[in-house]
């Protein structure tokens, strides 16, 4: 199932997206909240007639560097024996649509296209066995970095948490099994360019290490969301570029980026 986060007339629900063309999409709106139990309604609005939001509004976003082998070499990083976290805050959080707002204090912007797994419930130490039982879905993401401020600052919390710089979206799939989420395609292009191409497989620590990981450290909650990791290929954006991540069987999700006013 694709649950969608939409507003439409000033009110906001979740909706199950049903349809495969994309200009036949429709929503039907959830009763309640999707990490308990819920009912559809049976009450369908058109897709188009709405605007999409950031599919979950998450606590924390935890994300992970450096675990794709390829981009740790094109940035002249080595690659971490453990798994390497840190954070973007919930104000980083955007929506597939909106605006990436090109922070004044940095002249160096990237893209990196990202596989985002989104919490189901609360837990903590959760066991390897038990990781497939916490998760809600998969959405994309687009972990926006500030790459001469990430080098200069020599930690990570303005160049990669500014606000805008986590767009999610640009719905939650809550279908795919860990086995089918550890293989998928992950590409982004810019302007209708590809800029990265890969596969979920060529992560370094898989997507039960990471979460083992961080619950080991502190409570995950429902709509928490874990980014596992960019593909090698990121890059520059500029005012006016349309940046788009699309990982398979999940869809695409589409931002634009502008001067920050």
């Amino acid at each position: 199932m694709r649950i969608a986060r939409f507003s439409i007339d000033g009110n906001v629900a979740f909706g199950a997206v049903e349809g495969d063309k994309p200009d036949e999409l429709v929503l039907d709106i959830i009763k309640g909240i999707p990490f308990a139990d819920f009912q559809l309604s049976g009450t369908k609005v058109p897709l188009s007639k709405v605007r999409l939001l950031p599919p979950v509004l998450p606590n924390k976003v935890v994300a992970y560097g450096r675990n794709y082998a390829d981009h740790a070499k094109e940035l002249g990083n080595e690659v971490p024996d453990v798994p390497f976290a840190f954070f973007k805050p919930s104000t980083s959080v955007i929506g597939p649509g909106d605006d990436i707002q090109y922070p004044s204090f940095s002249a160096d912007v990237h893209h990196e296209a990202e596989l985002a797994v989104v919490i189901g419930r609360m837990c903590r130490e959760v066991p390897r066995e038990r990781v497939k039982d916490v998760i809600f879905g998969y959405t994309c993401a687009n972990d926006i970095t500030a790459r001469d401020v990430q080098k200069r600052e020599k930690q990570w919390a303005r160049a990669k948490g500014f606000d805008t710089s986590c767009p999610l979206g640009p719905w939650v799939e809550t279908d795919l099994d860990l086995g089918t989420a550890a293989d998928l395609t992950i590409q982004l292009t810019v302007n209708g360019e590809q800029r990265q191409l890969g596969r979920t497989s060529e992560m370094i620590h898989p997507i039960e290490d990471l979460i083992v990981n961080i619950s080991e450290a502190m409570t995950l909650l429902p709509g928490d969301v874990i980014l596992t990791g960019t593909p090698a290929g990121v890059g520059p954006l500029t005012v006016g570029d349309e940046v788009a991540v699309t990982i398979e069987g999940i869809g695409t999700l589409t931002n634009k980026v502008v001067k920050r006013g």
